[in-house]
């Protein structure tokens, strides 16, 4: 959800002394196993296009914030074949991608050192007609009054990154009457839930400069949400969800100030409670062409709650047909809703007309918490017949909720490298980077070394999404396999999935004529949860020329690797040797994530 607003848990709320810490400058917190130099995010060679993503046909304008000095080439690949190369000799340039449709490429910047080709930059090119492919989430949390050069400089930050679906988190006027004013007669601004000022033109300016951009833009509200002014919008009690039979306590989530109010609970099972807020809804895309809506959920109600009837209410049972009734009054929008813990996924919003699956994830283990993304991943694609998956996973929680400070890198690398290597995505970027579910709190900021990594990150999630996040086959997650791999080096210890202390977790998946394995480290991990919430995860070291071997049915006829953490995440062919159903051979570089590739 947000959960909505501030919480810690589903039945506890976040202090005032937090909150009050969470809006201004607290102590400067520094994470002891964060080897970075804080503030230096300059990267010598940026790469970046003009758009998220293209449709087929569309040209791709690339350029670059500096030219190396020796002579460039680039090469534009598709999961590792080349398919063009070209001197480079301007800072600004145009490719066209083949006419498939949903690939991802990779454009890569090379120059010759010493005689050795050596890649100084990269950037993913994701060409797919339809963003739900392939998606990748991003949100947006303040509309002040904001200037052209602001809102363009934090949109191209979210373009560098791919972002293709943008969230509009705490954008609107009231939970119930989310536009402010009418259709006819929209105010020009308006204060949010916190009482921040939030400005139309920002909004609006917002949504031109993503849709530029090749971006989708999704409005947030819960599905059934009010605030406590609601019976003077004409919302009747007779809509809402209570705490006891006899309609005389309504159930809500209550929160303290500087909120201007509880957030009451209506009955989404409630035909006239739909009607309501779909004309409301109605009233939003007249004034603003969001592509479609974020719906919230507050997860599942501590006690029992009531209709206005005294009936016991089955909240997650009405996901469903709520998504259905909205898609089919605006059949041109798009929908997600969120899952809280999963909370209605299952039978209800997976199989319902959404984008794709979206998971707010809470659930932690220090021993075993990277296995709950695989998961949700594999339970999601199961539950929806093969859609993607974005979770919602705040990373550095705690910590980030003790005041200022900078995000742990190695454990929001480990976390991104584990969702991406199962075929999912984290919602992370957007003005700042995301720490709570409380979308503008931005206590936590992101290193320069972080900085660079995340950018390497998300290209290679769209240059390899074909292998990444496949087609899922018509027996759902039959394309996972285990394997096996050994070594001969003294420090490399390899398991199949799920993570292990001291270990190197193995991943594997049919995709196509290729076999993909996947390495994900967790050799020097301080714990295994997902969140790293106290920023204390350690930093995994770098091993070269690794040697392995593992079981194949057939000789490959290519084998090659690339990382994120490694050569700007170019593919780079290996030699191999194929002896008694047995590849051997040497990986040139892991730290946190290698994709081996075999082309069978």
């Amino acid at each position: 959800m947000k959960k909505h607003l501030l919480t810690l848990s589903a039945s506890g709320l976040l202090t005032l002394s937090m909150l009050a810490c969470g809006l201004s400058a607290c102590n400067i917190i520094e994470p002891e196993n964060n080897p970075v130099t804080y503030g230096e995010s300059y990267i010598p060679h940026l790469m970046s296009t003009d758009k998220a993503v293209y449709k087929p046909g569309e040209s791709v304008r690339l350029s670059i914030n500096a030219l190396p000095q020796e002579p460039a080439m680039v090469r534009y690949t598709y999961l590792g074949q080349l398919i063009k190369e070209e001197p480079v000799s301007s800072s600004s340039w145009i490719w066209q991608p083949p006419t498939e449709d949903f690939r991802g490429y990779m454009a890569s910047l090379h120059i010759s050192v010493s005689g050795r080709d050596s890649v100084v930059a990269t950037i993913g090119i994701d060409v797919s007609s339809e963003p739900s492919r392939f998606p990748r989430n991003g949100f947006l949390s303040s509309y002040g009054n904001m200037s052209r050069n602001e809102i363009q400089t934090i949109l191209d930050d979210l373009n560098r990154y791919h972002i293709n679906y943008v969230q509009f988190q705490d954008w609107h006027w009231k939970h119930h009457h989310p536009l402010a004013g009418s259709a006819t007669q929209p105010m020009d601004s308006w204060t949010d839930i916190i009482s921040r000022n939030c400005y139309r033109t920002t909004v609006q300016s917002y949504i031109d400069g993503a849709h530029a951009r090749g971006m989708l833009t999704l409005f947030y509200n819960l599905g059934y949400g009010c605030l406590e002014d609601f019976a003077t919008d004409n919302v009747s009690r007779e809509w809402l969800l209570y705490t006891d039979r006899n309609h005389t306590k309504i159930d809500n989530h209550p929160l303290g100030s500087p909120f201007k109010s509880a957030i009451y609970l209506a009955n989404m099972h409630n035909s006239d409670w739909r009607d309501y807020l779909r004309a409301r809804n109605d009233e939003v895309y007249a004034i603003f062409n969001f592509d479609g809506w974020q719906i919230d959920q507050l997860g599942a109600r501590p006690t029992a709650v009531y209709d206005y009837e005294g009936k016991e209410v089955d909240v997650q049972a009405a996901f469903g047909s709520f998504i259905a009734n909205e898609k089919t009054a605006q059949p041109n929008k798009r929908i997600v809703m969120n899952a809280v813990g999963q909370y209605g996924q299952q039978g209800q919003i997976a199989s319902a007309p959404v984008d794709f699956c979206y998971t707010e994830v809470w659930d932690h283990s220090n021993t075993n918490g990277y296995a709950i993304f695989s998961d949700i991943i594999t339970n999601n694609a199961a539950w929806s017949s093969g859609k993607q998956t974005v979770l919602a996973a705040y990373l550095n929680y705690d910590y980030g909720q003790k005041g200022r400070g900078y995000f742990n890198t190695p454990g929001i690398l480990m976390a991104t490298a584990a969702a991406s290597a199962w075929g999912g995505t984290i919602l992370q970027m957007g003005e700042h980077m995301l720490c709570h579910e409380y979308f503008p709190d931005d206590n936590l900021t992101m290193s320069g070394e972080l900085k660079r990594a995340m950018i390497r990150y998300y290209d290679f999630a769209v240059a390899y999404e074909n292998l990444l996040r496949p087609e899922v086959p018509a027996e759902v997650n039959s394309d996972w396999f285990g394997v096996d791999i050994t070594s001969t080096h003294d420090s490399c210890v390899f398991n199949q999935w799920g993570p292990q202390f001291n270990r190197i977790a193995t991943v594997g998946r049919h995709v196509g004529t290729r076999d993909v394995i996947h390495l994900l480290s967790y050799r020097n991990a301080t714990h295994l949860d997902w969140c790293d919430s106290e920023g204390d995860q350690a930093p995994q070291s770098m091993l070269r020329e690794i040697p392995v071997s593992f079981a194949l049915p057939e000789a490959p006829k290519r084998v090659w690797v690339a990382s994120p953490d490694y050569q700007h995440g170019a593919a780079q062919e290996v030699d191999f040797e194929y002896v008694g159903g047995q590849v051997t051979m040497n990986i040139p570089a892991l730290q946190y994530w290698t994709m081996i590739v075999i082309e069978k």
